[in-house]
């Protein structure tokens, strides 16, 4: 059974936009509201669209429910058998050493309407931060962050590196006010460092860019294996969802063609058709630098910035606070984890993104969290 008081987890609800919401299980989680908006609310040059992550299978919805806080697993008991799904609880150790497929079963245990966080959601959540002036902070520095020397949050997990002990992963929700995403305590907690967090709907085939339309991936009917024909390539002219060139089952990377892929050219990430560099190996640049080739039309540069994956026009240096992008474009498929760890650094924070890994990895500053649409299902 989960270790939580019901009486605390109650106060949490007099908070603005907080919500409890009990799944299937009859078990808890506090969630955040987020209400639709337009790409042009949140980017320089944005155009009036709706922001991806408000329509699902084609219709527009009012809004989602996000996790408070990085998620936890728990079992729970029930008459037709042992249950382990996903809680948004305050004061946890999050969920780690987790796989891709794992954290998505766990939250769509929860029931209909519940699922991961697609990184459409992940994406409308930091682009608001940043056109509100909230971009927070969080334990990327062994238990602080490193713009802060006094706040720091309950260290729940310590280890020794080169005869120094460490602090890892801290309770969810026990940093300050700077570590929520509007600096209330009505907030998101934690999307700047402690664990990584998967997100479904995007990954990387070959460095070519793969999603599922709009924010179809909050569906579990839209199915997220690696055969699955919902993936989909984005045609570089027109921002249009093709069928993708590169493929899992292909035994190299098509280096050429109509869609968007990822090349690294002299140390900066670069959305492109054509790939001059393509290794299997970690490699990245600050956030604030990934780049575009002229190959890239403006309505494909509005949805990548819309999935917050190419910083913003008129970007500076300051602008994205030293969060960085981390990419390997010579595999089959890469999936996707975004915020950082709590050893990350200034390179931690809602613009942190990692294409490094494949579904399979598992981690112990790799978790999770889930999301719950009730018009789904």
């Amino acid at each position: 059974m989960a270790n939580f008081d019901l009486s605390s987890l109650a106060l949490q609800s007099v908070c603005p936009n907080n919500v409890i919401k009990v799944d299937d299980t009859d078990l808890p989680s506090v969630l955040v509201y987020i209400p639709a908006f337009k790409n042009s609310d949140v980017l320089t040059g944005g155009n009036d669209s709706t922001h991806p992550a408000f329509i699902v299978n084609g219709v527009q919805i009012p809004g989602f429910y996000y996790s408070k806080y990085q998620n936890v697993v728990h079992t729970t008991k029930l008459t037709d058998g042992d249950v382990a799904a996903a809680y948004s609880l305050p004061g946890e150790d999050p969920a780690h050493d987790i796989n891709f497929d794992t954290s998505r079963a766990r939250c769509e245990a929860k029931g209909a309407g519940w699922h991961m966080s697609t990184n459409a959601e992940w994406a409308a959540i930091a682009l608001w931060c940043k056109k509100n002036g909230f971009m927070p902070y969080g334990n990327n520095n062994y238990g602080k962050d490193t713009r802060e020397s006094n706040y720091k949050a309950i260290p729940l997990h310590r280890y020794t590196e080169n005869n120094v002990t460490r602090t890892g992963r801290v309770a969810t929700g026990t940093g300050p006010l700077t570590w929520s995403h509007d600096k209330t305590l009505s907030g998101i907690w934690d999307l700047n460092g402690n664990v990584w967090e998967w997100q479904s709907g995007i990954r990387f085939v070959w460095g070519e860019l793969q999603i599922l339309a709009n924010n179809d991936a909050a569906d579990p009917d839209n199915p997220q294996n690696t055969t699955s024909t919902c993936w989909k390539a984005i045609n570089a002219a027109d921002g249009s969802l093709v069928d993708p060139e590169c493929r899992v089952s292909d035994s190299a990377a098509k280096l050429s063609g109509n869609t968007i892929k990822l090349d690294y050219v002299s140390g900066v990430w670069t959305y492109t058709t054509t790939v001059t560099s393509s290794a299997d190996q970690s490699r990245s640049c600050p956030f604030w630098k990934v780049t575009c080739t002229a190959a890239i039309g403006a309505a494909a540069k509005v949805l990548l910035r819309s999935l917050a994956i190419l910083p913003d026009e008129g970007t500076t240096e300051a602008s994205y606070e030293g969060d960085y992008y981390w990419l390997n474009n010579g595999v089959a498929e890469r999936c996707v984890l975004r915020g950082g760890s709590w050893n990350d650094g200034a390179g931690a924070g809602v613009f942190a993104f990692d294409g490094n890994d494949s579904r399979a990895i598992v981690g112990w500053d790799v978790g999770f969290r889930s999301a719950y649409i009730p018009e789904i299902g």
